[in-house]
């Protein structure tokens, strides 16, 4: 198993507006092989620093099946107007890749 993350500092003040592009974009995520579920995780507002955390995660039966799904159609239309809301993060998403260690 896989697990695909994206880390965000959403710039306080535009948690809602972040949660709400979430909510009403359509990923195609269900169509693709190899999907397994997905959820867009909400931490602590870190107000010294004028942000709040969040993590898209996304698991997937293979790295293999994550790396199509990111080369289909269906991610390119996901992330079309990814760059018209640039306002609301502090910096780009950091993305981290994770795998399952089997017996652990």
């Amino acid at each position: 198993m896989f697990f695909a993350m994206n880390r965000f500092r959403v710039a306080a003040g535009q948690e809602e507006a972040f949660e709400a592009v979430w909510k009403a974009r359509d990923s195609s995520l269900s169509e693709m092989p190899g999907f397994i579920e997905f959820h867009l995780l909400r931490g602590d507002s870190v107000p010294e620093e004028g942000y709040t955390p969040f993590i898209s995660k996304s698991a997937w039966e293979t790295k293999d099946a994550f790396i199509a799904w990111t080369k289909s159609e269906n991610f390119r239309a996901a992330h079309r107007s990814a760059g018209e809301n640039k306002a609301m993060y502090l910096g780009p998403p950091k993305f981290e890749g994770f795998t399952v260690v089997e017996g652990a």
